[in-house]
């Protein structure tokens, strides 16, 4: 099992940035890939972007395309989320997730909360 913990959520206005990170602990060997979702109040979950943990390639959902960047730190055992230009409609709970294949994703943190105001 894979221990996720976000961080660096928080209250920003409009046209600031975000770093949100995700650190993971357990069995991190299994990783073949990492993303992360959001939530919005009253909306199902939204994929925003994933990272092949050992090849590093990037995939991202078109609604933040261009305004947000995953990466990672292998040696920290940890994946980032980059996010710039921040609306209000980026409000949401965010959270990562890690995948042993292209299909699934197993493991899921808590999540930390990022309010964008007007």
């Amino acid at each position: 099992q894979v221990q996720l913990v976000e961080s660096g959520g928080g209250l920003v206005q409009a046209g600031d940035s975000l770093r949100l990170s995700c650190a993971a602990s357990g069995r991190t060997f299994s990783f073949y890939r990492m993303g992360w979702f959001r939530r919005a109040p009253g909306q199902g979950r939204e994929f925003l972007a994933f990272i092949i943990w050992r090849g590093g390639q990037t995939y991202y959902a078109d609604s933040v395309k261009g305004r947000f960047t995953i990466f990672r730190d292998n040696a920290k055992n940890t994946v980032y989320l980059q996010m710039n230009s921040l609306k209000p409609e980026d409000t949401a709970l965010y959270y990562c997730a890690s995948g042993q294949s292209l299909s699934t994703w197993q493991d899921w943190g808590q999540g930390t909360q990022v309010t964008v105001s007007s």
